[in-house]
């Protein structure tokens, strides 16, 4: 008998430690428990649908053919928009300087264009946003990062002899 009240003694001072730690982390564990009990359980319910209306969305997504993104180019080629680009430029330096209705038209035509090729070069641009001195700023900005990107937008005149 002896014997086991000593063994209980010894067992007793070893884990008190251990009951120590998990006397003082009690609440901690709770918390932890608590979390991972509500995402497991509560889950279902995230958007505010129960896991009926989630399964039959499931189902329903199932269902749909999936789409597929075209691979296709969606405007003109970039050639093309660039030889715009040339040919409005001169324009706008030309004859576009006869008439303020004209110049207009070719500066919209020039702007459209310009938002045309940052779309397929995936370069940012606020031409449809601005107005004025703004709307020359960004066009001269946009300008410069095409022709960063490798886009030229000015014709290289031969030399006469």
């Amino acid at each position: 008998m002896r014997v086991l009240v000593i063994v209980m003694a010894v067992a007793v001072l070893v884990s008190l430690p251990c009951l120590v730690v998990a006397a003082l982390s009690y609440d901690q564990v709770i918390d932890r428990t608590r979390s991972r009990f509500r995402r497991r359980f509560d889950g279902s319910r995230r958007c505010g649908l129960s896991w009926r209306q989630r399964r039959g969305l499931v189902r329903l997504d199932r269902t749909l053919p999936a789409a597929t993104p075209e691979t296709g180019p969606v405007g003109p080629p970039i050639e093309q928009v660039a030889a715009d680009l040339r040919r409005l430029g001169r324009q706008r330096t030309g004859v576009a300087t006869r008439s303020p209705i004209w110049f207009a038209a070719v500066q919209k035509a020039y702007d459209e264009r310009l938002c045309l090729a940052c779309r397929e070069l995936g370069i940012e641009q606020h031409l449809c946003e601005l107005k004025d001195l703004d709307l020359e700023i960004e066009r001269v900005r946009v300008e410069g990062a095409l022709v960063t990107a490798g886009l030229r937008l000015h014709a290289v005149e031969a030399p006469r002899p």
